[in-house]
């Protein structure tokens, strides 16, 4: 038989249908909500305005993303241990025994633990409060077993023992108690006493022909190893001489070298340490009474230790014969093992190995280990407070996004303000840096600024929208404010932006703007190029006044030949251009001043109304999951920000208005105010006559028809038609005999 469905309540949140979860009914039966209903299928666990232990609860398999099956996991866990699962709409931070779910086996569990961490903190409550878990130390500070494995120095009863687990976490490692003290673990236990066994085995192994020098035999070592790539350097340039004499001066000492020291030579043995050890001879001798300066102390120390007192020099024979007594003991010292506890010396190592405490103390690991299930359980006790009082809240930022869209609460990923350009923000969302390639989809305007903040000693990126206000003074590089969730202020630089229409108002002026800012830029390089080539031209001026003209400069400077086609050619496209307008000129001399407004207001629509609907568009649409998804997220569903709630998410600054005290200011404003008013005015009078012309034929009661005079016909002699041409020929004669005169 088929289950019945259960019965959602939905809502309209940010311009889309959701799923809204106003019972802990709603919460148990999360597992049978389509996937397709879910506003998010994955958040990051991390950068999020919420508890981070929270996130890494319901972080089941720790990936550092929470997805919907991990959502589904915790809500069924939680509904399942809560006989009264409402009470998570309530957020509260203590949980009564009685609301405990004693019928399922967790909630039991979970109720035992609980009774247990008052007892262990020695509180006598009928509930169990977020404080009683914030702190697991302070449950596990006066137990000596608590489930994790580790032992410490109070585990013990006696202080011998005690004295032991010391000594091993200050040897081999140690690791920190549920109670907060450090400890020991098995692990810890076996490496010490493989240790132990294997530096004595070690020390056993040397016998004394591994010591050719007796207990000096190290000191002697490292003596000759100080000397040891010195003494074959001179070797080789005894050899070099005894070759051939010849290269005696090239291999001894450099009395350019040492001619070329400067100051105190005590100061510079350095420099003189570099020259043979001492004078190269063909016979190969070292003499140990006349080697270089520099290495003299080095040489006795050697001497005392592996020669005799009355050894004057030595061969490279000799001196490899003494070299070769050292194997066994270089042999034996790369084979050494349990060098963990050599600072134990081997005395006291013997002695805890004939001591045999190994399985006493791996008994108590045990007996600490056999309490894991019962620790364990206390920590569900702080998981199952915690869910109860942020669970809700998490859900309302996942399943809903209800958060975001509630005026009086902030959204988990909404990380504080950004203060800039006199305007502040609250929709900034911590990124791991720009990705204009995909927010760019969103339709917001969106500052990507690095923030820094030197009293934490911390940085961060965010992605700060702006809703609202006009964006002139923006631009990668400028300095703002950022102010986190808990009031810390951090410095921001914009790093780059996402530029998208802000208002309607913004749309309609922007191809001014833009067309200005070309023509100012345009002026400035034409400026620009004129200072350059003026300076060029000066230049070549001053030169050619100073030089002699070059052979063929006079032939350079003639004119170029006239070119009759191409001067025809411009004048015809001159000509075509200035008859077109003259056209528009001619027709715009007809136009009344009104139809000069209506054409003006005509090209001011024809230019920004274009720019105005795409605007439009794009502020319908604008989206925060693109954001979102920028950042990690997985949204499953359209969240626009637009409207009066857009405009909430930024807050332009608004100034009172006042009266200028500088009089020039006081008339530049009342000039403009002027003009404000007389464009409006004929603006109206332009559209009241426009229309007026168009609306008549339809007998408007605003039309007002102009009187036609009646022409009366009234017949006219023939015999006064002489005198009048006679006249008019009269008056034509003077107006041709005035300009004569």
């Amino acid at each position: 038989m088929d289950k019945t469905p259960y019965n959602w309540t939905f809502t309209s949140v940010g311009g889309t249908v959701r799923v809204k979860i106003t019972s802990g009914a709603d919460i148990a039966h999360l597992g049978e909500l389509d996937r397709k209903l879910w506003t998010v299928l994955s958040c990051p666990a991390k950068n999020l305005e919420f508890d981070q232990k929270t996130l890494e609860l319901i972080d089941a398999d720790r990936d550092g993303n929470i997805r919907v099956d991990e959502v589904i996991a915790t809500a069924e866990w939680l509904t399942g241990a809560l006989k009264d699962p409402d009470q998570l709409l309530t957020r509260g931070t203590e949980i009564p025994f009685s609301n405990f779910n004693e019928e399922n086996p967790e909630g039991a569990k979970l109720l035992a633990s609980a009774k247990q961490i008052l007892k262990n903190l020695k509180l006598e409550k009928e509930s169990i409060a977020l404080e009683d878990t914030a702190d697991l130390t302070k449950v596990f500070a006066d137990t000596k077993f608590n489930g994790d494995g580790v032992i410490t120095p109070a585990t013990p009863d006696d202080e011998a023992t005690a004295a032991l687990i010391t000594t091993i976490s200050e040897t081999i490692g140690k690791a920190a108690d549920r109670s907060g003290t450090d400890g020991i673990t098995a692990d810890h236990i076996e490496a010490f006493y493989t240790a132990l066994a294997d530096y004595a085995t070690w020390q056993d192994a040397g016998t004394k022909d591994v010591f050719p020098f007796g207990d000096k035999t190290a000191d002697a070592l490292a003596a000759c190893e100080a000397l040891k790539d010195k003494v074959a350097d001179y070797f080789m340039r005894c050899k070099l001489i005894g070759f051939d004499a010849a290269t005696a001066p090239a291999v001894d000492v450099s009395v350019d070298k040492i001619g070329a020291i400067e100051g105190n030579l005590a100061l510079a043995a350095s420099a003189i340490g570099e020259e043979p050890l001492a004078k190269p001879a063909a016979d190969g001798k070292l003499p140990l009474d006349a080697v270089n300066p520099a290495w003299k102390a080095a040489v006795e120390a050697m001497r005392a230790l592996v020669l005799d007192a009355d050894k004057k020099e030595i061969t490279e024979a000799e001196w490899d014969e003494i070299l070769g007594k050292f194997a066994p003991y270089t042999a034996w010292m790369a084979d050494k093992k349990g060098a963990e506890v050599e600072g134990l010396g081997i005395d006291k190592v013997r002695e805890l190995l004939k001591a045999g405490q190994k399985d006493a103390l791996l008994k108590l690991v045990e007996a600490d280990k056999a309490l894991e299930e019962e620790a364990l359980s206390i920590e569900a006790v702080d998981k199952l407070l915690r869910l109860y009082h942020n669970f809700y809240d998490y859900l309302n930022n996942y399943v809903v996004l209800a958060d975001f869209y509630d005026p009086d609460r902030k959204a988990i990923f909404q990380a504080g303000r950004l203060y800039i350009d006199q305007r502040s923000t609250d929709l900034c969302i911590r990124v791991d840096g720009p990705n204009p390639d995909i927010s760019s989809l969103s339709g917001m305007y969106i500052l990507y600024c690095a923030c820094k903040s030197e009293k934490m000693g911390k940085a961060m990126n965010i992605a700060a929208v702006l809703t609202d206000g006009d964006v002139d003074g923006l631009r990668p590089g400028k300095n703002a404010v950022f102010y986190d969730r808990d009031g810390n202020d951090w410095s921001a630089v914009v790093t780059s932006i996402v530029e998208n229409p802000l208002s309607l108002r913004q749309a309609f002026w922007a191809p001014y703007k833009k067309a200005a800012r070309w023509i100012s830029d345009k002026i400035n390089k034409t400026a620009s190029d004129k200072a350059a080539k003026g300076e060029g031209t000066l230049s070549t001026i001053t030169q050619s006044a100073t030089e002699k003209p070059a052979a063929g400069a006079e032939a350079a400077t003639k004119a170029a030949p006239f070119d009759v086609g191409k001067i025809a050619g411009i004048t015809i496209a001159i000509a075509a251009v200035m008859g077109v307008v003259t056209a528009i000129v001619a027709t715009l001399k007809s136009l009344t001043w009104w139809q000069w407004i209506v054409l003006i207001v005509a090209l001011m629509l024809v230019i920004s109304l274009p720019s105005v609907f795409i605007a439009w568009r794009k502020l319908r649409r604008r989206d925060l999951g693109p954001v979102l998804n920028a950042n990690g997220w997985a949204i499953n569903a359209a969240s626009y920000v637009r409207g009066k709630f857009a405009k909430s998410m930024t807050q332009v600054a608004q100034f009172p208005k006042l009266t200028a005290v500088d009089p020039v200011a006081r008339r530049k404003a009342a000039w403009r105010r002027f003009w404000l008013i007389l464009i409006l005015l004929l603006l109206a009078c332009g559209a009241f006559l426009f229309f007026t012309d168009r609306l008549a034929p339809y007998g408007l009661p605003f039309h007002k028809e102009e009187p036609v005079e009646e022409v009366i016909e009234e017949p006219i002699e023939e015999a006064a038609e002489e005198p009048v041409l006679e006249e008019a020929a009269e008056a034509e004669t003077a107006e041709e005999a005035a300009p004569e005169a």
